[in-house]
């Protein structure tokens, strides 16, 4: 495998750099160069793997040139021979496109600075090859500051480090890693102490676009970012964890422009296999983790052997916690809530007693007793010329229960009729019986029988027979059914 770094050069020079016979012949100038399949233009030689990186100057893209005459292998998806051209400096950069067959791909531009170029042919059917031309163009989404300073180059990478930690997504957007509208592929790198291991636990996963491996993905590498070294991918709704067996590992997210809010949180633990070292825990997982990772609230291990039987930590008290503007608050609103307090149960007990108070001298003593005393009430308290006179007749109809009367003539001839009538003629009576004493009671007052309660003499209604026939009538009245 051959690796080739094409470098802007500052000065007006031209070199000419000789590579392997198998890499061909690059020139690298100020302003470009050009560089192409082996033995072009004769046929390439067959297992052939040949890498560019080009890399412009700031404010600078990468244009690349296909001469015409160009002729590879052509397969379904140029699985075979074939020329990759990636827009970025990684064998994970954002993949432009793979090129084949008997068309040449003319012009290809890159969107920074960087540029991933690889030739592969396998073992059979070789053909002509290709001739590329490179150059560099102005960017023109390059801005000044003002004042003329240059903004800084996007480098989203990240060295991460230590016996644990935590990789976050969102240090993209703190850290200002990406411009607004671009594509985000980000990298981190964990670096561990010589023949140690690292455990990556997944914390938070969401990609926007599930199920879409070239809008969005999760990537973890062992030992380097090459995709030889590429352990797992995940663009899904799960993400498991991994055991990395090298002591450097690399964490890659790769998000295009529509897939901007997905996110991920990774929790790396550095460990090492038994036999355990005396100031390290054995996690019963084939694991030996930094004492100092013990009881930390944080689950290390692959289970949470490091957290079980820890002693909670006790926490200040109160007080101890309460500094001196805590209290001098604390002390201020206490007062101010007595104050009130006070005020409250002074009001209560003085608002009854101006009550009590005044209602002593709006009434006298005479008044308070005359209100305060039940009314007593003599009924039947009434003249014999106060009785209706029809008393009589209306005894001689109680008596008479076997008489039938009927209000209509087509009513008679049923006992139920003929009784029905008699209860509602009764009923009737009663009624204006009633009516008249409740008239001449409310003519004379009830205040009138007060002073009669402790007369010795008899009641004048006990000497009339017609009140006696009322009193008979209303307590012997038979009831139908």
């Amino acid at each position: 495998m051959c690796v080739c770094i094409l470098l802007d050069l500052p000065q007006n020079v031209a070199v000419e750099y000789k590579k392997p016979a198998h890499c061909g012949t690059l020139i690298q100038t100020e302003n470009g160069g050009s560089f192409s399949s082996p033995n072009y233009p004769n046929p390439y030689p067959p297992n052939e793997e040949c890498v560019y990186i080009l890399e412009a100057h700031p404010r600078k893209r990468i244009q690349l040139v296909f001469d015409d005459i160009y002729y590879i292998e052509p397969s379904f998806e140029c699985r075979f021979d074939n020329v990759e051209i990636r827009d970025g400096p990684f064998v994970f950069s954002p993949l432009i496109n793979r090129y084949c067959g008997t068309k040449s791909p003319g012009i290809v531009t890159s969107s920074g600075r960087f540029m991933w170029i690889r030739f592969t042919s396998d073992e059979e059917l070789e053909g002509l090859g290709f001739r590329v031309e490179y150059s560099y163009t102005a960017d023109p989404d390059f801005h000044l500051h003002i004042g003329g300073l240059l903004n800084p180059i996007p480098d989203c990478q990240f060295e991460m480090s230590g016996s644990d930690g935590i990789i976050r997504s969102s240090q993209v957007e703190e850290e200002n890693k990406v411009k607004s509208g671009e594509a985000l592929d980000c990298i981190w790198t964990i670096r561990a102490p010589p023949m140690s291991k690292i455990y990556l636990r997944f914390l938070d996963y969401q990609l926007e676009n599930s199920n879409e491996c070239k809008k969005n993905f999760v990537a973890i590498y062992e030992g380097s970012n090459a995709i030889e070294d590429l352990k797992a991918k995940f663009c899904s709704t799960v993400a498991n964890d991994i055991m990395l067996d090298n002591a450097v590992g690399v964490v890659r997210m790769w998000a295009d422009e529509t897939s901007k809010m997905s996110r991920f949180r990774i929790l790396f633990t550095v460990f090492a296999k038994p036999p355990c070292l005396p100031n390290t825990f054995f996690c019963h997982s084939n694991m030996c983790i930094n004492n100092s990772l013990v009881c930390n609230g944080v689950q290390n291990c692959m289970f949470p052997w490091d957290e079980n039987n820890c002693k909670e930590k006790k926490s200040k008290s109160f007080f101890q916690q309460m500094n001196k503007t805590h209290g001098t608050v604390i002390g201020v609103s206490s007062g101010v809530v007595l104050l009130l307090l006070i005020i409250s149960v002074f009001i209560q007990m003085k608002q009854p007693r101006k009550k009590v108070l005044s209602r002593k001298v709006l009434l006298s003593a005479a008044e308070m007793q005359e209100v305060l005393e039940p009314p007593l009430y003599e009924l039947f308290s009434m003249q014999k010329a106060d009785l209706p006179e029809d008393l009589e007749s209306l005894q001689k109809l109680r008596r008479s229960s076997s008489v039938s009367r009927c209000v209509h003539d087509h009513h008679c001839g049923a006992p139920s009729s003929a009784a029905s009538f008699v209860m509602a003629s009764r009923v009737h009576r009663l009624s204006q019986a009633s009516d008249e004493m409740s008239t001449v009671v409310g003519a004379r007052g009830w205040g009138s029988f007060h002073g009669r309660r402790s007369s010795s003499h008899s009641h004048p209604l006990t000497h009339d027979p017609r009140a006696h026939q009322v009193m008979s009538l209303c307590h012997h009245e038979p009831v139908f059914n």
